[in-house]
């Protein structure tokens, strides 16, 4: 007979598939009040992330990270995807160049003497259970515009270019709380709550 599934109810550690201290720190906030224990994934594991959409690489991370740590994981994989360069850098935002000054820098300069702005940050989030069961996927947007040079100091990645006309800010001008809402990651855990909490009994 099949084990059974791992009962979320008993989750007291939630390994985020990540090492970028940026999106542990978001999703530590995310997370405030459902009683876990957030930590990293671990520094000396590297996933491999050869899916052709945001979605795809958040499996592959949560379910690696998953089996790899015998932890419950949550996996974002997320990234810029720019009208005028084709979906660029799409699932290529994190390697587009080393650092995030370059990337950014990159970016403007491919844009430069393009009219088209047009950008949406996109977030795919997966959870998968300690034998590397998927068991919950959601994926959240948000629309903007490059704009021709960096705004703001907070946030990190592309947040100093990326201009929400909504808000009238950039990313790295917003502060948490908005940048939590109306936020492609935001929106992608709004979505995840519900089920989440289902999932861990509260």
């Amino acid at each position: 007979m099949a084990a059974a599934a791992p009962d979320a109810r008993a989750i007291s550690r939630l390994v985020i598939a990540s090492t970028n201290a940026g999106k542990v720190r978001e999703f530590r906030r995310l997370l405030t009040g459902m009683g876990l224990e957030i930590e990293a994934q671990p520094e000396d594991l590297e996933v491999e992330e050869t899916g052709a959409t945001f979605a795809e690489n958040a499996r592959l991370k949560a379910i690696t990270v998953a089996r790899h740590t015998g932890s419950w994981a949550l996996a974002d994989d997320s990234g810029l995807s720019v009208a005028a360069l084709n979906g660029a850098p799409g699932v290529h935002s994190a390697r587009y160049a080393d650092t995030d000054p370059a990337r950014i820098s990159r970016l403007l300069d491919e844009l430069a003497g393009s009219w088209d702005r047009a950008a949406r940050f996109s977030a795919a989030l997966a959870l998968a259970d300690p034998r590397g069961t998927v068991r919950i996927e959601v994926e959240g947007l948000c629309e903007g515009v490059i704009l021709d040079a960096p705004r703001g100091g907070g946030g990190f990645g592309y947040d100093p270019v990326f201009y929400v006309p909504d808000t009238g800010l950039t990313y790295a001008e917003m502060d948490p709380a908005l940048k939590g809402r109306i936020g492609h990651r935001g929106r992608a855990f709004a979505q995840l709550e519900a089920p989440l909490r289902k999932l861990l009994g509260r």
